[in-house]
């Protein structure tokens, strides 16, 4: 009894002693880790105990088997080069001496051609500091709004508001789209905060600013809330609450909903053609103050186009959307991505001939846009067809001009505000005169 007492008291003493024994192992081999102290996120390495940041990740070039080997081969060639013959009656210390002077000359040569290379190397893998400029500072924020993004966006809202079936008003106008690019930029930079573990892994996305540490996460949030709060309260109290709420929801469907899905599961495709179709009908209720029919169809048309669009541009980045670890249809369900990006090219001939039926186009419309319907149809045919990178970077190119043009050729053929109150004042009239018939 004494003996198993004593066993017991000497480990539970040892306790404590293994535990910080094993706290300065685990300290030991920590290789890299993260901190997150009010959004001052960092990516740092401890090496010699000390801590640094790196000005740029770059990744080892890998050498490929094949590349190895056609090395060797080389170096094989050289090593049994067949040497000139000498004369006969050259001695052997002359022979001795040339060859002794030859061999000079090549080490002096693979030496000067190692050295600038490993210097380059050692330069490249440098720890430096990062120092933001004020100079390079508008063009950083540009790519971390995603500026080309944001001008698609509120160019689709000036389009949903110069389809509105009322008078063109400029103040609006500049309002509405000034509110809408806010709330874009806003969108997009807390994006880009919320994956740079996984834009880091992409060969796309690795450039970006926060990914390369050339503005601290911090910066990044604070730009988001200088452009989204006023980007709200611009719609809200300068154009109407309707377009207003509309923005708020749209970034935060952007934010909280489409950006986490797109590692889940493939539904991120569909919520991010919502989030893409909303700027139209913020258009629309810019002017008119209420939602009608026009902007469900122009948000119809948005959320149909971003298939063929997104889907082809997917299908050339799967490799990298699969080192990112993203659930894209593309990667995980390739027959359903050309299958969905066929049907919505063929849904936009319907919608085209459904804007005629809602009186917001005259009859000409579905006529002339039919020739960039179906060439798109038909190039969504061969990319399901095919399932090649040919035929979706062809889909997607067209993809870039046919948007821009079908909303051209709808802007054309809108009809005009006088005809539609022409028309309502034909109706009211009949209905008075039908009225006046009825009474004795």
């Amino acid at each position: 009894g004494l003996f198993v007492w004593h066993l017991r008291n000497t480990g539970a003493r040892q306790i404590p002693c293994r535990f910080v024994h094993f706290y300065h192992v685990a300290s030991n081999r920590l290789i890299t880790f993260q901190y997150f102290n009010f959004l001052k996120r960092m990516y740092v390495t401890q090496c010699n105990k000390d801590l640094s940041q790196r000005a740029k990740p770059k990744s080892d070039s890998i050498v490929s088997p094949f590349h190895e080997l056609q090395q060797l081969d080389q170096e094989k060639k050289v090593v049994h080069k067949i040497s000139s013959v000498s004369p006969i009656h050259q001695s052997w210390s002359e022979m001795s001496s040339r060859n002794e002077l030859r061999e000079m000359k090549s080490a002096a040569e693979t030496e000067d051609s190692v050295i600038p290379g490993g210097a380059e190397s050692k330069e490249d893998r440098q720890w430096k500091e990062m120092k933001l400029r004020l100079d390079d500072l508008p063009g950083i924020l540009a790519r971390l709004s995603k500026i080309r993004l944001t001008a698609l966006v509120v160019s689709t809202a000036s389009a949903g508001f110069a389809m509105a079936p009322v008078p063109f008003e400029l103040t609006c106008f500049m309002l509405a789209s000034l509110g809408t690019g806010l709330a874009s930029c806003a969108a997009n930079s807390i994006n880009q905060f919320f994956e740079v573990p996984f834009d880091s892994n992409m060969n796309r996305t690795k450039n970006r600013p926060l990914v390369r540490g050339q503005i601290s996460p911090l910066l990044a949030v604070c730009f988001a809330a200088s452009c989204g709060i006023p980007g709200i309260a611009l719609l809200t109290l300068g154009v109407n609450p309707l377009t207003g709420a509309l923005g708020a929801f749209n970034i935060f469907l952007y934010t909280c909903c489409y950006t986490p899905l797109k590692r889940m599961s493939i539904a991120n495709t569909w919520v991010g053609a919502v989030v893409g179709a909303i700027p139209p009908v913020m258009g629309w209720t810019a002017a008119t103050g209420s939602l009608d029919a026009g902007a469900l169809l122009l948000g119809g048309i948005l959320y149909s186009w971003q298939f063929p669009h997104f889907n082809a541009l997917s299908w050339g980045l799967r490799e990298d959307y699969s080192r990112g670890g993203y659930c894209m249809m593309s990667v995980t369900h390739p027959g359903l991505c050309r299958r969905v990006a066929l049907r919505h090219c063929l849904a936009l001939i319907g919608l085209s001939v459904v804007a005629p039926v809602l009186n917001i186009t005259t009859w000409t419309f579905p006529i002339i846009s039919l020739p960039i319907n179906l060439y798109i149809s038909y190039l969504g045919f061969r990319f399901y067809r095919d399932a090649d990178r040919s035929s979706s970077r062809k889909l997607f190119f067209c993809s870039l001009w046919h948007l821009p043009m079908l909303l051209l050729v709808m802007f054309t053929c809108k009809k005009s505000v006088l005809e539609k109150e022409d028309k309502g004042k034909l109706h009211g009239g009949s209905n008075e005169m039908a009225v006046e018939i009825r009474l004795p």
